[in-house]
Formats: structure tokens, sequence, C-alpha cells
């Protein structure tokens, strides 16, 4: 049949607006059906008349039949004028089907626009009462009420439905704005999620291989100008090992090799005898996890590498403290100093991506300096952070702070 949606979405008809098309051409093809039984019972029709309800039925269901007249606002409003001609004169044969006035209003209402539509429902509603001039007992007050009666109600009808879907309509597009927004969003985090692998990245590479090559660069300089240089070279060759131990580690693994097969003491003890540093544990080590290692191993990297490219330092200690409640860090130089109120270079990782690092895991790391008095770095993890941050990226439960897949 043509649409009888007030207004056709793109998509096509919603399924409640197929129903009730459904519904309202069932209801005339049903009361023609009946109209015609009772017609062929009483003997009521003859040939003319029989011939116009063939072509009124043929021609309503052609509208079904026929999918350019669904689609085409012409064609359905002409085809609508054919139906309504046969049935204005099959109702003048017989007053009965008068009857079918109800449907069809419904089918004006929606097919037509407003301006048309109330025009064609008066008309409908005049033809009515003009048959039942022809019945027994002629026009009175009653047979005009009926009619008036019928099509109030189908305005009603007609305009409460209307209302309902331009509701339906408003809470689809409500819906559609906010899948689109959900999708935006989606996408905002997904480029976030890029900017801080790209952020992190960058400060993997600044902690691991570039303070690896600074060093590489201070070691061939150094062995340039010594009398026995194969120590020096020999250092050379273990620092450009780790850093390709570094690069490939980027690609097939999290765990730094700094920490592979052994424990973090050994293993900022190792980075301190590297820097002619002393180091030095207090309290009972117990395991932590791997994100807290590596935010510590790398502090210590980047405030030795400072104490000894930058701050020029004659003497550099480290301790690793374990508390009951904290692990701490503190790292000092008697070097040149510098003020920490100074914004770093723009380029520079080194303090911004230590303290990144550090309030990651929901720690503090302050750092004390003034030109000419040395520098002090000082960090602390408390263990219930640690362990809350450290549960929420490996996917399980807070209160677990070991990982079994720590080496030890």
């Amino acid at each position: 049949m043509p649409r009888t949606e007030p207004h056709a979405s793109p998509a096509g008809p919603t399924p409640a607006l197929r129903l009730a098309n459904l519904a309202v051409h069932g209801l005339f093809l049903t009361l023609l059906a009946v109209l015609l039984a009772r017609a062929a019972a009483d003997g009521a029709l003859g040939p003319a008349g029989w011939a116009t309800a063939g072509a009124l039925a043929a021609g309503y269901a052609a509208g079904g039949a026929l999918r350019r007249i669904r689609a085409s606002r012409a064609l359905g409003a002409a085809w609508l004028l054919a139906v309504a001609a046969l049935w204005i004169a099959l109702t003048l044969q017989h007053p009965e089907f008068s009857y079918l006035a109800f449907p069809l209003y419904f089918v004006c209402l929606h097919v037509l626009p407003p301006r048309y539509a109330l025009p064609a429902v008066a008309a409908l509603t005049a033809a009515v009462v003009a048959a039942q001039t022809t019945t027994p007992g002629g026009l009175t007050t009653a047979k005009v009420i009926g009619p008036l009666a019928g099509l109030a109600v189908a305005l009603l009808t007609a305009y409460g439905y209307a209302a309902l879907y331009r509701e339906s309509r408003a809470r689809q597009q409500l819906i559609d704005d906010l899948v689109r927004t959900r999708d935006e969003l989606a996408a905002s985090q997904r480029e976030a999620g890029r900017l801080a692998e790209r952020q992190r990245l960058a400060r993997e590479i600044h902690d691991t291989l570039a303070q690896g090559l600074a060093g590489i660069v201070l070691l061939a300089r150094e062995a340039g100008t010594a009398p026995d240089a194969a120590p020096l070279l020999d250092e050379i060759e273990r620092t450009a090992s780790a850093n390709l131990a570094e690069a490939r580690r980027f690609v097939h693994a999290l765990t730094p090799p700094a920490l592979d097969g052994t424990t973090l003491t050994d293993a900022l003890r190792r980075l301190a005898d590297g820097a002619d540093a002393a180091f030095r544990r207090d309290g009972d080590p117990y395991p932590l996890p791997v994100e807290a290692e590596v935010a510590l191993l790398r502090l210590t990297q980047e405030a030795l590498a400072n104490a000894v490219r930058h701050a020029h330092a004659a003497h550099v200690a480290v301790t690793l403290a374990y508390l009951d409640d904290a692990v701490t860090l503190d790292v000092y130089d008697d070097g040149t100093g510098f003020d920490p109120a100074t914004a770093p270079a723009p380029d520079s990782f080194g303090l911004h991506g230590m303290h990144e690092r550090i309030a990651a895991l929901g720690g503090t790391l302050t750092v004390e300096s003034a030109p000419g008095e040395g520098t002090a770095v000082a960090a602390a993890l408390p263990l219930r952070a640690v362990d809350r941050t450290a549960g929420a990226q490996a996917g399980g439960p807070a209160g677990r702070p070991f990982l079994a897949g720590v080496r030890r």
C-alpha cells in the first residue's frame, strides 16, 4: 500500500509504522469483504455494483503491489483519488459501503499533506452524508452525527499517532546523537592513547638508548686521551651491548634487561659502580611489581647521568630503603647544582619523565638543589599505591603487591 507514515525516514518505515499500515489497510479490506458478503446475501448489488466493487478491491490492492505507487507522493495521491472515486460510486449504489469511509480517513490523513488531507476527509464525510439521503427514512440528525463522530475519531487518532511518531523520531535522533558522541569519544580516547604511548616511548628512549649513547661518547673521548684505553674500550663494548638489548626489548619484551635475572638491589649497585658512586641499601628487600622496579631503575639512571654529565660531581651516593609501608630512593651529589624552579628545555624528558614515572605509581618525587650546593633527588613509593596501580595495569584485583613474573 502507499506509505501512511507522516514523514518517512530515509531508512524506511520502522516496524511500528509498518504495523500501523497493515492495520489500516487490513481494516479497509476486511470491511469491504464483510460488506460484499452482506450484499451477496441480500442480493443488493447488481452486475454494475459487483464490477465497481471488484475494481475497488483490485485498485486498493494495487497500492501494495506496485512499489512506484508507494514511493511517490504524486502517484500515491492519484491512487487515493481513484480509490475514493470507486468507493463513492459503490456507496451511491449501496449506502452500507459508506462504512469504508472510516479507514479511508486514515489513508487520506497519512498519504496526503495536511493542506490536502483535511479537505479530502471533509469530502468523504460529505459523500457519506449524501449517501444517507438515499436510505429509508431520508436524512436524519443521527445519520449526520454518525459520520461526523467517525470523522472526529479518525482525526484525533491520526494526530495522536502523528505526535507519537514525532516523539519516536526525536528519541531516535537522540540515540543517534549519543552513538555518534560515543564514537567520537572512543576516537578521542584512542588518539589520547597513541599520544601517551609516544610520550612513554620518548621517555624510554631518553632513559635508555640516549643515556647509553651519551655514555659511549664520553668513554670514547676519554679513551682517545688515555694511555691505556683497553678498559675503556671494554666499557664501551658493554654499554653498546646493553643499548642493543634495550632496543630489542622495545619490540620483544617489557622487562628491562637491567633487571633480567637479577634483583633491584644488584641492578642499582651495578649502576652506581659504573658511575663511581656509593650505594647503600637499608632494610630487608622484598619483591615489588615490575613497574615499580623499572621506575626506580630509570630514576637512578637519570640522576646518575645528570650528576656525571652536568653537575660534574666529585661524590655521588645512592640509597635504596625498604620500609614497612614504602620504598624510598635517594640520589645525592655534590656537584654544581641548579635551580629546580627553572623549566627544563622543551626537548628534555629527564626531570619531567622522572616525575611522570613516579606519579604514575602513586608516589612522590622531590628534587632539592641550588647553584653550587649539589642536588638531592628523593623518591617515595607507598606500597599501597604501588599495589593498586600495578593491579589495575595488570587487569587483576588490588591487594596483591607481588607479581609472579618478577625474576630473581
